[in-house]
């Protein structure tokens, strides 16, 4: 796939190819790389080419086409795809019956045209920041394969990242779009929290969960999000749809209403992180730096959260079939479904204090600059990063960043910069932070970050991947 969704859809209108072509250039691409990535966990080829060939039907009768006729797209496998099961990345669900229906999103990006290819791998249930999923494989990362994708949806943004499809979508509890954005250097965006319905899709920490879409430019980032935003003819009205305005804030004002943040922000970031955001910030002519001193405690009541709703909501299987669940998350499950509900009231009272004291900060900036990963992919297997000298647990870790903004809900567009001073030349994210319901101003800044070269995604192409052994990041 060497164009994107924008350019995709604008040549199968005009005629200079057909959708159909375009699967099948997209499914030779996949069964030739997705070997060594593993991004997927389910083709649904058969289904692909009965919506292409719908496609081309519509554009040969002369009919108006969707926005998204005949793109190529995939979604992260806590999606429902009618008569596919829904894994959501476990062992424990492969027995589950088939979906009888598509996810509302799902269905939604069919009315716009897109063309279901496949379900992605991710964290188990997930949980984790890494992809390294027991059961169904590790998702490397193209731009070298002996390192994370990030997690958990490491598949949607690994696919996006080799090229595989242009567009994909993921889910964000923790950070689990923002966090395989940077590793994987490509675009993402986490709406307001509510803002896309989550209908058909499986949970994890229902307070916390959002989705979005992955894309390779801001401008199939929009459009997409436009695309999940507009209900299909089978729907009655819009009720899930939040007020506010659609992506296309070019009238945001920059540079004065723009502000670093610092503080937890800046101590969590290792130096390719730093130097990151300070070329961002540099580009949008933003100077001051603020700080949110309730950012670690939201992160904490992330994690208390986090742990108590999805430790609810596996509870009774994990009694029973305990075993089927990976080791990475089930201890984890185990501990939150035991957390007392007077700390998760506690915790609770943390976030609402916390979102009262960002907001704050939007009384006079309209954008909010941030790392979204302390530092590049580490190599599969790292169980412990250095950061400014201090020692963390790596897969954990991944999320020092991300998770305080989840906790509070706000939207936010991650764009990839490149590692200039690092020996490996990693991709490696920022946070564009807005204001509920204000998706228009973080996608209005990613255009001008991209418009300006500071933000770009490098598919690798038929390059060679990256072999080599396991160590220790040095950052």
């Amino acid at each position: 796939m060497t164009v994107g969704a924008v350019q995709i859809a604008k040549r199968i209108a005009e005629g200079e190819v057909t959708a159909v072509q375009v699967l099948e250039q997209a499914a030779a691409r996949i069964e030739k790389l997705d070997g060594e990535i593993n991004c997927f966990t389910t083709l649904t080829l058969a289904r692909a080419r009965q919506e292409a060939a719908a496609i081309d039907a519509l554009r040969a009768a002369g009919a108006p086409l969707p926005a998204l006729a005949g793109v190529p797209y995939a979604v992260k496998n806590l999606f429902d795809v009618e008569d596919e099961v829904t894994l959501s990345g476990g062992k424990v669900n492969s027995a589950n019956p088939p979906a009888s229906a598509d996810a509302l999103l799902v269905s939604r990006m069919r009315a716009a045209g897109a063309v279901l290819v496949g379900m992605l791998n991710m964290d188990e249930h997930a949980y984790g920041f890494t992809t390294e999923n027991t059961h169904y494989g590790a998702t490397k990362n193209p731009h070298d394969t002996r390192r994370i994708a990030g997690g958990s949806s490491g598949g949607s943004a690994a696919a996006v990242a080799a090229g595989l499809v242009p567009i994909t979508l993921g889910s964000d509890t923790n950070g689990s779009i923002r966090v395989p954005s940077s590793l994987c250097g490509i675009f993402g965006l986490k709406p307001t929290y509510g803002r896309l319905p989550s209908r058909g899709t499986y949970p994890f920490v229902t307070s916390l969960d959002h989705l979005g879409p992955f894309a390779a430019s801001v401008g199939d980032l929009a459009l997409v999000y436009d695309a999940l935003m507009t209900p299909g003819k089978s729907e009655k009205g819009n009720a899930q749809r939040a007020t506010g305005p659609l992506p296309g804030g070019a009238h945001a004002v920059f540079g004065k209403r723009i502000a670093v943040l610092g503080g937890w922000f800046k101590d969590c970031a290792g130096p390719a992180a730093q130097d990151a955001v300070r070329r961002v910030a540099q580009a949008l002519g933003a100077t001051v730096t603020v700080e949110w001193a309730s950012a670690e405690q939201a992160r904490a009541a992330a994690f208390m959260v986090t742990g108590s709703e999805g430790g609810a909501l596996h509870r009774a299987r994990l009694v029973t079939r305990y075993d089927e669940y990976e080791p990475l998350s089930r201890d984890r499950l185990v501990a939150g479904s035991l957390i007392p509900a007077s700390w998760v009231v506690q915790a609770q009272r943390v976030r609402e204090q916390a979102l009262r004291q960002v907001m704050t900060l939007f009384r006079d900036y309209d954008l909010l600059i941030a790392p979204s990963t302390p530092v590049t992919a580490p190599l599969i297997g790292t169980e412990e990063l250095l950061i400014n000298g201090r020692r963390y647990p790596a897969r954990a870790s991944m999320g020092l960043l991300t998770q305080p903004i989840s906790c509070v809900g706000l939207p936010v567009c991650a764009v990839p910069v490149w590692d200039t001073e690092g020996a490996e030349g990693l991709p490696i994210g920022v946070q564009l932070i807005a204001a509920p319901w204000r998706e228009d101003i973080c996608l209005a800044a990613g255009r001008l970050l991209e418009a300006a070269d500071v933000a770009k995604c490098r598919t690798p192409g038929q390059k060679a991947f990256a072999t080599g052994s396991r160590s220790m990041p040095s950052q």
